[in-house]
């Protein structure tokens, strides 16, 4: 596996990240082949090695996060760990980092400074609420993300508070974001021999992420219809939504607007919810409580067999409805598991294999390979010898706590 050439083979990155949307960007980028340098400080290493769930020394968080790149450890501090950074981005494609605001000017490794290093490098830096906030230069998480972009409400049930979700969404979506970004950044520097700043937020990207749900909102000065998904126009609605079968069990379904009558008529429903004068899903838009009326009946009429009977009718009649998994069951459907979207990496110091995320890309020349996440520093004396420092030189280093 460690000879599979990717798609992104050849590409050299130095990240000083931490945290989810700082590190999964480049993550991904190792899993396709790049060649990626994680810096750390000395002797602590990035703080999140402690996070999520621990398995002896080996963090779920640590590992989903940072596998397949190279461990560095640096004092940027240090006149002398600067120069070694500036060395390294010297060669380097791409440079990212995800400090708060400040402290990268701070610390010599602004776009400015290394710019004039290298002109063509790709210089990524992720933050919470995006350069041009009046709370950018705040710290954030996460939550911060979810809370301020709306996802809260978009996501709320009627009747229940605004709250944040445990999915890391906002983070998710600015690392995926900024992978796209840095490609298409990188792509434009081939052409014309210039590099570039990118920036993006958690909010942002959480923003971005509500799509033509928030456009929606935004056209009608109204927010969206919660707990289920209501959609188009009073006169061709149709529906997203969640029901319990008989026996508790989630499923959804997705009607669109054309779809919304012979569905009721091919589950069986036509009649009894014309008899209550809930036919005409339409009323949703006029009437809250009429919305209220049509989900209850529907969640009535669900809850008399079991969820397979309503998806394979549904399925047959050529209409969108699936399972509802938890986060477990997910990890072991089919679906998931045949495509490669979990797989297994062997963790030797645990004698096991644990189930891991997969890639999300199929390649049918160059794919992905999944390795596991660095030993803190792991990687120094091969890093350095190849910038020209001699084994009683990196002891002096080692010495000096500038790695």
């Amino acid at each position: 596996m460690n000879s599979i050439n990717g798609a992104l083979s050849g590409l050299k990155i130095v990240a000083c990240s931490t945290a989810q949307a700082g590190t999964v960007p480049y993550m991904l980028m190792a899993d396709l082949g790049a060649d990626v340098i994680k810096i750390e400080t000395p002797v602590k290493g990035d703080n999140n090695r402690k996070s999520g769930y621990l398995f002896g020394e080996t963090s779920s968080f640590f590992e989903t996060n940072n596998r397949g790149v190279k461990s560095l450890t640096l004092n940027l501090k240090s006149e002398k760990g600067q120069k070694i950074l500036h060395k390294l981005v010297k060669e380097a494609d791409i440079f990212g980092q995800n400090f708060r605001p400040g402290v990268a000017k701070k610390l010599n490794f602004d776009y400015e400074t290394l710019e004039k290093i290298n002109p063509k490098i790709i210089y990524a830096s992720v933050s919470a609420y995006g350069p041009d906030a009046p709370d950018g230069h705040l710290p954030g998480t996460d939550a911060v993300g979810q809370a301020l972009s709306g996802i809260a409400e978009a996501y709320s049930i009627p009747g229940n508070n605004l709250r944040t979700g445990v999915a890391s969404v906002a983070d998710e979506t600015c690392a995926i974001l900024t992978f796209g970004g840095i490609l298409a950044a990188y792509i434009n520097a081939q052409k014309t021999g210039k590099g570039q700043k990118l920036e993006t937020s958690l909010v942002g990207s959480a923003f971005r992420l509500q799509g033509w749900t928030m456009t929606t909102a935004m056209w009608s000065n109204k927010p969206p219809i919660t707990g289920a998904r209501i959609n188009g126009t009073r006169e061709r609605p149709g529906i997203a939504a969640c029901f319990n079968d008989k026996n508790g069990k989630p499923f959804a379904l997705q009607l669109e607007p054309n779809s919304w009558l012979d569905a009721m008529n091919v589950l069986g429903f036509k009649d009894k919810l014309e008899k209550d004068g809930l036919l005409d899903l339409g009323l949703a838009f006029e009437s809250e409580d009429k919305k209220t009326e049509i989900l209850d009946k529907l969640a009535e009429l669900f809850s008399t067999k079991e969820r397979d009977h309503w998806i394979s009718i549904l399925r047959k009649a050529d209409k969108i409805s699936t399972h509802v998994n938890t986060m477990l069951e997910a990890s072991s459907d089919p679906n998931i598991v045949n495509n490669n979207y979990v797989t297994e990496v062997w963790y030797p110091e645990l004698n096991k294999n644990l189930k891991v995320h997969g890639t999300p890309w199929k390649f049918s020349k160059t794919p992905a390979n999944i390795k596991r996440a660095p030993k803190l520093g792991e990687h120094n004396s091969e890093i350095l010898k190849k910038l020209g420092y001699t084994d009683d030189e990196i002891e002096n280093l080692t010495n000096e706590k500038i790695i």
